[in-house]
C-alpha cells in the first residue's frame, strides 16, 4: 500500500525536491568530486537558500538517511519507499551519490555558502523560482492558445477574470522580479520558453516589452466581471 501524503512529505518530501532538481539533466556520477556541487545543485542551493532556508537541514537530513537505508525491491513495488528516478546513474552509483549531495548540503549550512542571486540556470530552477507564471504561461499560452482564445489579451483576460485575485497578484509580482533581472531578449525568449509558453509573443512587441504589458494588464484592479473598477471617489 502506497504512502498517505503526509507521511510521504515527512519522511521524502524535501528528498524529493533535491531530485527534481536532476530531472531532465544527464548526472555524471563523478561530475562534483571535490569541486563542489554541480550545476543542478547549485541550482536547488541557491532558490531553497534564498527562499526556504530552513528546508536545507531537512534535505540533508532525508538524502543521508535514505542513502543510509535504500529500499528493497519489494518495499518500492508496494510504494511504501521513495523510488530515486532514472537520473542516469546505474544503480550501483546511487547511493554514493546520495551521500555526495547530502555533504555538499552540510557544508553549505555549517559554512553559511550562502549562493548570491542569480539568473536561474536550470528548467527546475525557473519553474521553482516563478511558480505562478508557470501555471499562467504553460497554462494559457501553450501551443493551443491561438484555437483557444482570439490573442494573447483575450488569453489575459480569461487568466484573470477564472483566477483569485491574490494569485494573479502574485503573478505580478513574479512578472516585475523577471523583468528585474535584466535578460537580454535572446533570454527572455529562453526565460518565457522555460517557463511553458508556446507561442510567439504578438507583434510587434518584443519579449521584454510583452512581458511589462502583460504585468501591467494584470496588476489592473478589475470589478467582478474582469472590467476595470470603478475609482474610489
Amino acid at each position: 500500500m502506497s504512502m498517505k501524503p503526509l507521511e510521504f512529505d515527512r519522511r521524502y518530501g524535501e528528498l524529493d525536491q533535491v531530485i527534481s532538481a536532476y530531472l531532465g539533466r544527464a548526472v555524471d556520477g563523478a561530475e562534483d568530486g571535490e569541486t563542489g556541487p554541480d550545476e543542478a545543485l547549485q541550482a536547488y542551493l541557491r532558490h531553497t537558500w534564498h527562499s526556504r532556508p530552513w528546508a536545507l537541514g531537512i534535505a540533508e537530513q532525508q538524502v543521508r538517511e535514505y542513502a543510509r537505508n535504500p529500499p528493497g525491491r519489494l518495499r518500492l513495488r508496494l510504494g511504501e519507499f521513495y523510488p530515486v528516478p532514472d537520473v542516469g546513474l546505474p544503480e550501483s552509483a546511487i547511493q554514493e551519490w546520495l551521500f555526495r549531495i547530502a555533504d555538499h548540503i552540510k557544508r553549505s549550512l555549517e559554512e553559511g555558502q550562502v549562493p548570491p542571486p542569480a539568473v536561474p540556470r536550470t528548467h527546475w530552477e525557473w519553474r521553482a523560482r516563478f511558480p505562478e507564471l508557470a501555471q499562467l504561461l504553460g497554462g494559457w499560452f501553450s501551443q493551443d492558445m491561438p484555437d483557444e482564445f482570439a490573442d494573447h489579451d483575450a488569453a489575459l483576460q480569461d487568466y484573470a477574470r477564472s483566477t483569485d485575485p491574490q494569485i494573479v497578484a502574485r503573478a505580478v509580482g513574479e512578472f516585475h522580479e523577471l523583468l528585474a533581472l535584466g535578460l537580454d531578449e535572446s533570454d527572455c525568449v529562453l526565460a518565457l520558453a522555460e517557463l511553458g509558453m508556446e507561442v510567439d509573443p504578438p507583434g510587434p512587441f518584443a519579449p521584454s516589452a510583452w512581458m511589462a504589458l502583460a504585468c501591467e494588464r494584470l496588476a489592473v484592479k478589475r470589478g467582478d466581471h474582469g472590467r476595470p473598477a470603478d475609482r474610489e471617489q
